[in-house]
């Protein structure tokens, strides 16, 4: 089976970074989860089943944990000591949630408007700038080793990502 004690990098026999490339995780994925699946060992003992079900979920917490660029962050982080997404660390710079207050709003007025090319717009631009973080992500920790000052550009990228998520959901809308 697997090597529990392996964290989420290690068990897919991936480099221990924030860029990663992310057919790598795939093809780790799928060949470590066709190695342990429950299903290859649905006659084995009852121990031996078990095992497997368990090694199948832990792959794919790692799977889960490693294919989100926040997730993969927030992991790099934890495992540097640094937990950047608690609940008492939320604190963003006033201009940038200025900034995401006028795009909501701009989205909101989009909407109301059925305007989709404006989201579009607006959409583009958020996936602009969450681009623009990944990449500052990957100098600070994977060519600065920059754990701590990477917490607000991480949790910059997490906000970013839940406004994509709430305008591509009104673009989803406006086409149904």
């Amino acid at each position: 089976m697997i090597d529990f004690s392996r964290n989420h990098f290690e068990l897919l026999g991936l480099p221990e970074r924030f860029a990663v490339d992310t057919d790598s995780i795939e093809r780790s994925y799928r060949a470590l989860q066709g190695e342990v699946h429950p299903d290859r060992f649905a006659t084995a003992a009852e121990a031996l089943r078990r095992l497997a079900l368990q090694s199948s979920a832990r792959v794919n917490e790692a799977y889960r944990a490693l294919r989100d660029p926040v997730a993969r962050a927030q992991y790099l982080l934890l495992l540097h000591g640094i937990d950047a997404l608690a609940a008492t660390d939320t604190a963003l710079a006033y201009e940038f949630l200025e900034r995401q207050l006028e795009r909501r709003e701009a989205a909101e007025d989009a909407f109301a408007a059925q305007d989709a090319p404006a989201l579009e717009r607006l959409l583009a631009d958020v996936r602009a700038e969450s681009a623009a973080l990944e990449l500052r992500l990957e100098a600070l920790l994977d060519g600065e080793s920059a754990w701590d000052a990477a917490r607000a550009p991480l949790r910059e990228l997490k906000f970013l990502g839940k406004l994509a998520a709430d305008v591509d959901d009104m673009l989803g809308e406006l086409e149904s």
